[in-house]
């Protein structure tokens, strides 16, 4: 791979690199034919971005003709070599990105003024392709406003408020923080509401509300507002993910966003997994680790009724606040991975808020559904480690 971004471009892709790092700790990179492929997802799968550079975004686009190159590499360490906004603005003429096979590395060069050449040498895993799933054409709601709307809305929302609900009819969208019912009585509820006149695009074909996680879209938003690209929003019932695009003749970005399911029996009929058994208790804290450690060991015998009812694979618990989305209308898969029977997989107890996200975004591996112990124990061991911090 051989390409070079000049001018103002460099830019753009430095406001890309740090809108992924709000999604996930890992930078995706696949080069196609169709141009630079720049991917992240977050460790509990409910949120995914991707940024596509045509071949018209570069002066010079090479890719490998032979061989299929993808890798994966710590994204705090590409964001480091466009940390400064104000420098790169000023001081830098091109960004020269080559892969170095010999030396498994991957090349950035920062081209300067007076002739100072700036080079970092990143090394990268090999991995596979990351890829969300959804059709965003099939959804009932779609919206399209000036990025500066959601911009000026979003600052009337305190920084550490982890999650928006966004309610829709045929003239109006409201938007407000999420609180829970038995915090209602001590929080202050904040809510705007949008008119439809705001907006160039308003169609609002399913009156209902989604709640999703405000990180991410203020993520999207800092890459919207500075490339000043019309923002689509697409979203269906709860459950579904919600789907925010900005699209222009030479990049194409998508962030798609688990959305909280209506109730928990929603979240697990969306993966084709029966459950007869009453949900466990919602207090993630409470839990007893050691009880859901041997229950996870013995999981190939039947569990005992303490133990909680069996929940999708994949379901990461780290955060007791994680949105659902349905299994149905969008997925994660790699190429290695498409057979593989994930309904036989058992999962940790269930809880209010699901994390489960399109499914398996790791490479491949030697596991198969013939073995969920040891999918199960690392999910465990996440959600422990989380659940002290």
């Amino acid at each position: 791979m051989d390409c070079v971004i000049s001018g103002g471009n460099v830019r753009v892709l430095a406001k890309a690199i740090h809108s992924l790092s709000r999604i996930g700790e890992e930078l995706y990179v696949e080069p196609q034919k169709d141009g630079l492929a720049l991917r992240s997802v977050n460790s509990s799968r409910s949120a995914y971005a991707c940024f596509l550079f045509a071949p018209l975004f570069f002066s010079r686009y090479t890719i490998p003709t032979c061989q299929t190159f993808r890798c994966k590499m710590a994204i705090k360490s590409v964001q480091a070599i466009f940390r400064s906004q104000v420098s790169l603005e000023k001081t830098v003429e091109k960004c020269h990105i080559k892969l170095e096979e010999q030396k498994n590395r991957l090349t950035f060069t920062l081209h300067c003024k007076h002739g100072l050449l700036k080079t970092h040498n990143l090394s990268f895993q090999d991995s596979e392709s990351l890829q969300a799933v959804f059709d965003k054409d099939s959804y009932g709601n779609v919206f399209r406003c000036n990025p500066r709307l959601l911009v000026d809305t979003v600052t009337h929302f305190p920084p550490s408020l982890e999650e928006v609900t966004v309610s829709v009819n045929d003239e109006r969208m409201w938007v407000r923080n999420h609180v829970e019912e038995h915090d209602q009585g001590k929080t202050m509820l904040t809510e705007l509401c949008l008119g439809s006149d705001e907006f160039e695009h308003f169609a609002a074909q399913n009156h209902n509300s989604i709640t999703f996680c405000l990180k991410e879209l203020r993520g999207f938003l800092v890459f919207a507002e500075s490339t000043s690209l019309p923002v689509s929003m697409y979203f269906d019932e709860p459950g579904s993910p919600v789907v925010l695009c900005v699209t222009d003749s030479v990049l194409e970005g998508n962030f798609v966003l688990a959305t909280l399911s209506d109730d928990v029996n929603h979240c697990r009929s969306n993966t084709g997994l029966a459950n007869s058994s009453p949900p466990p208790p919602d207090d993630f804290m409470n839990d007893d680790m050691d009880s859901y450690l041997i229950s996870m060991d013995t999981s190939i015998a039947p569990a005992p009724s303490s133990a909680g009812a069996p929940t999708p694979p994949f379901v990461a618990p780290a955060c007791s606040k994680q949105p659902a989305v349905a299994n149905h209308r969008a997925r994660l898969y790699s190429e290695e991975e498409d057979e593989e029977d994930l309904g036989s997989s058992e999962g940790p107890p269930n809880k209010k808020f699901c994390s489960l996200f399109f499914g398996s975004v790791l490479p491949p591996s030697s596991q198969t559904s013939t073995q969920p112990v040891m999918t199960q124990e690392v999910l465990a061991s996440d959600s422990e480690d989380d659940s002290e911090v």
